[in-house]
C-alpha cells in the first residue's frame, strides 16, 4: 500500500484544480447537453493526464532504458503536433454536413460571415498590449470565431504556448452560444429592430451551381490566403462529397462515422495540453477573459455592420440585425438562437433560413480568417527575426 500513498501524496494543487475542471466539463456535457460530444472527452482526459505518474502520458519506469509511451501524448504528438491531422480531417465531416444553398440563393450574406470577425483582430490587438506575444495573442483572438478546430489549428502552427487553454476557451463558448449570444444581442439592439420582418424568397440553386462553389471558393482561397488551404480545402472537399451526388454513402460516413470519430479523438487528445503545471497559471484565467471578449465583439461586429447596411436600405428591404450575428463559425447553434430571439418578439417572424445564410458565411470567414493571421503573423515574426 506504500504506493498508493505515495501517489496519493503526490497530487498538487494545481492538478485538485485541474480534476474540479475536468468534473465542470463532464457536468456541462452531461446535466447541461452543452456540446457533449466536446466536453465530455476533454473533461475526462483533464483528469487522466494529471493523475499522478499518468500512463496516458509517457513516464520513465524503473529498470527501462526508454520511456513507457502514454497514449494520450502519442495521440497528441501524431494528430496534431506532427501534421494538424485531427482538425483538419474534422472539416472533412463538417463540410459534408452544410448546405450552402440557402447562402448562394442568398449572396448578400457572405458579407456578414466576414463582419462577424471583427473580434478576433481587435482582442489581437488587446492581448498584445497586455503583454502576450505576437503568436500567442493572435491564437487567443481566434477564439472569438468560436471555432474549435480552427483555433487549435492555428495555436498549433503559430506555437503558442497556451494551447489547451485555448482549446478550451474556444469549444466552451461554442457550447455557451444560447447564453452569451442572446446578452451581447440585446446589448447593441433595440425592441423595434429586433421585429423586423423578413421575407424569404429564395433563388433556385442549380446542382452544377453546388459543385462549382466549393471548387471556385478552394481556388478564392488559395489565392488570397494560401496559409488557408488545408482549412478551406478540406471544408470544400468536404461538401463536394455531399453535393456531387455520387458518393453519397461516402457523405453519410463523412456526415457521421468521420465527424464523430474524429471529434471523440479531438477532445480527448486536446487534453494533453491541460497539464496543470501548464493550465492552471493567471495566463489561463486571462485568456478566457479575452476569449470571452472576443466572442462577445464577433457578435456585435455582426450586429452593427447590418446596421450600418440598413441605413441604406429600403424600409421594406431592411436587415433584422439579429441575422448578422449568426455570421460568426457555430453552425448551426447561432442560427437557431437568432430564431429563437426572433420568435420571441414575435411568434410569427422566421429568420431561420437568413441566420443559417449568414452562419455557413461565418464557417467560410472563420477558416479564411484563420489563414490570413497565420500568413500575417509568420511574415511580421519573420521580419522581427
Amino acid at each position: 500500500m506504500e504506493f498508493l500513498y505515495e501517489n496519493f501524496l503526490a497530487i498538487t494543487p494545481q492538478q485538485l484544480v485541474m480534476y474540479a475542471v475536468g468534473l465542470i466539463l463532464i457536468y456541462l456535457a452531461i446535466v447541461k447537453g452543452y456540446e457533449p460530444s466536446l466536453l465530455l472527452p476533454m473533461g475526462f482526459g483533464a483528469i487522466l493526464v494529471n493523475l499522478p505518474f499518468s500512463g496516458v502520458l509517457n513516464q520513465p519506469l524503473e529498470g527501462l532504458s526508454e520511456e513507457a509511451p502514454g497514449i494520450i501524448e502519442w495521440l497528441f504528438e501524431a494528430g496534431i503536433e506532427a501534421s494538424e491531422a485531427l482538425p483538419i480531417l474534422l472539416f472533412i465531416g463538417i463540410g459534408a454536413m452544410i448546405d450552402f444553398g440557402p447562402l448562394l440563393s442568398n449572396p448578400t450574406m457572405f458579407l456578414f460571415g466576414a463582419a462577424a470577425q471583427f473580434g478576433i483582430f481587435i482582442t489581437i490587438m488587446f492581448a498584445v498590449i497586455l503583454g502576450f506575444d505576437l503568436n500567442d495573442a493572435a491564437s487567443i483572438g481566434m477564439i472569438g470565431a468560436a471555432d474549435g478546430p480552427t483555433s487549435i489549428l492555428v495555436s498549433k502552427i503559430l506555437s503558442s504556448k497556451y494551447m489547451g487553454a485555448i482549446a478550451v476557451a474556444a469549444y466552451s463558448y461554442m457550447a455557451l452560444v444560447p447564453i452569451v449570444q442572446p446578452i451581447a444581442i440585446k446589448m447593441v439592439t433595440t425592441k423595434k429592430e429586433r421585429l423586423i420582418r423578413m421575407d424569404y424568397n429564395p433563388k433556385a440553386v442549380t446542382k452544377t451551381t453546388r459543385i462549382l462553389f466549393p471548387i471556385i471558393v478552394t481556388f478564392v482561397a488559395g489565392l488570397v490566403a494560401p496559409t488557408s488551404v488545408a482549412l478551406v480545402g478540406f471544408l470544400m472537399f468536404g461538401n463536394l462529397i455531399r453535393e456531387c451526388g455520387v458518393l453519397n454513402a461516402l457523405s453519410e460516413t463523412a456526415q457521421n462515422t468521420l465527424a464523430n470519430l474524429i471529434t471523440l479523438l479531438l477532445g480527448i487528445t486536446i487534453s494533453f495540453s491541460m497539464q496543470a503545471d501548464q493550465f492552471v497559471t493567471k495566463e489561463t484565467l486571462l485568456i478566457m477573459a479575452l476569449g470571452l471578449f472576443a466572442f462577445i465583439f464577433d457578435t456585435i461586429g455582426g450586429v452593427l455592420f447590418a446596421k450600418i447596411v440598413n441605413l441604406f436600405l429600403k424600409k421594406d428591404k431592411k436587415i433584422n440585425p439579429m441575422v448578422g450575428a449568426a455570421g460568426i463559425s457555430a453552425f448551426p447553434m447561432s442560427a437557431r438562437v437568432v430564431q429563437k430571439m426572433g420568435l420571441k418578439e414575435d411568434p410569427s417572424n422566421h429568420l431561420l433560413m437568413h441566420a443559417i445564410s449568414a452562419n455557413v458565411s461565418g464557417q467560410i470567414a472563420s477558416v479564411v480568417a484563420g489563414g490570413v493571421i497565420i500568413k500575417l503573423v509568420s511574415q511580421i515574426l519573420a521580419s522581427m527575426a
